[in-house]
């Protein structure tokens, strides 16, 4: 049975996709073997790489003599992997991934699917004893969650790489569910987050301005990098009128 599926540059049709089982390579390339995945640029190598499907996930392993591979995770607001030159059998644990290979001064990319991921419930209600406390209790009908969201929305629609709004443009942003939001309010929930998700000031915390800068920063990197806030929740910016925050 089929575990992972490659998805060749320009890829026009469900027939130009590669379907690969577990314990199957594929080699890919300028000039892949037969049956490989060919990408013909002269920026990449004759034999670049080779993936091989395990169960649930895939091995990635870079065959280039000096180019590092990225393997991105599309729907991870900028989670990443790095895989150096002669690195073998990397483990690439993303559903969905996206192979960036810089050749030449292009960047050139193909997806990899592993579709078959499975998932156990985690309920312990049955258990004795006291419950597991939770790592970051955020309350999602507050106002500093709607906070946190703004911040963290343009790198959840798919910009990984975006700048943090400034705060004039959270406040532009929040209005819509908070009508008498200020920039203090906005600046007041930010250090109130910062308290309240234990954030160590960092070097920069001298200044006002810079502060709240990298507290931003600081703030986003948290939330996205364990999934406090995710793209579903951007709800929270498009309460319908009459449910106002708290």
């Amino acid at each position: 049975m089929y575990s992972v599926i490659v998805v060749p540059p320009a890829c026009g049709s469900v027939d130009d996709q590669v379907r690969i089982a577990a314990g199957e390579r594929l080699s890919f390339g300028r000039a892949a073997p037969d049956g490989g995945l060919t990408i013909a640029h002269e920026g990449v190598p004759r034999i670049a790489g080779e993936i091989t499907a395990h169960r649930s996930f895939w091995l990635l392993s870079n065959l280039s003599e000096h180019q590092t591979y990225v393997v991105e995770n599309p729907e991870g607001a900028g989670e990443h992997l790095k895989i150096p030159p002669g690195r073998l059998e990397a483990p690439v644990p993303f559903e969905f991934a996206r192979v960036v290979l810089p050749a030449a001064g292009d960047l050139l990319t193909f997806d990899v699917w592993a579709p078959r991921h499975a998932f156990r419930s985690a309920d312990r209600q049955g258990l004795p004893g006291p419950v597991t406390a939770p790592a970051f209790a955020l309350d999602r009908t507050s106002r500093y969650f709607a906070v946190l969201a703004a911040l963290c929305e343009p790198r959840l629609r798919g910009e990984p790489h975006a700048s943090l709004p400034a705060v004039e443009q959270l406040v532009e942003r929040l209005r819509g569910v908070w009508p008498t939001v200020t920039r203090s309010a906005v600046y007041w929930n930010i250090d109130y987050l910062a308290l309240k998700l234990r954030l160590r000031p960092g070097p920069d915390a001298a200044g006002p301005g810079q502060r709240v800068n990298g507290k931003k920063e600081s703030l986003v990197s948290l939330a996205l990098r364990f999934d406090l806030v995710r793209e579903d929740d951007l709800t929270v910016l498009a309460v319908p009128v009459g449910e106002v925050l708290r």
